[in-house]
């Protein structure tokens, strides 16, 4: 039979290299990651726009059932500056300028996704 001290020291091996593991999943993930070139508008899954972070705006997009959302983009992020959904949720998302980033209103059916120049495609399932 195992001692106690034997199984403690398993298991504080066991968090330490999950920790570690950890720790290099998230360092690569934040140096491979890329700036994006465009931001899509994706409305009730069904991409409506895409426009440049290279061009600092402020844009309005209607909802279906009478809301609207709007967000600026301005050096090369993009953030929801204002929504008439009831919880505001979207706007209070954190900007946004990497490939894959989001900013969700549900309400609306709204996804803001950054996307690259070289790779425009987006891929939405609903």
């Amino acid at each position: 039979m195992e001692s106690l001290n034997t199984k403690r020291k398993n298991d504080l091996i066991l968090i330490a290299g999950l920790i570690l593991a950890a720790m290099l999943v998230s360092a690569i993930l934040f140096f491979t990651r890329q700036t994006g070139g465009k931001v899509a508008v994706i409305q009730d899954g069904k991409q409506i726009a895409e426009y440049g972070l290279n061009k600092n705006q402020s844009i309005t997009i209607p909802a279906p059932n009478g809301g609207e959302n709007t967000f600026i983009i301005a050096d090369g992020t993009v953030k929801m500056t204002d929504a008439n959904c009831p919880d505001k949720l979207c706007v209070h998302q954190p900007e946004i300028s990497y490939n894959g980033q989001t900013i969700v209103c549900l309400p609306h059916k709204l996804v803001l996704k950054i996307i690259s120049e070289e790779n425009p495609e987006v891929d939405v399932t609903v």
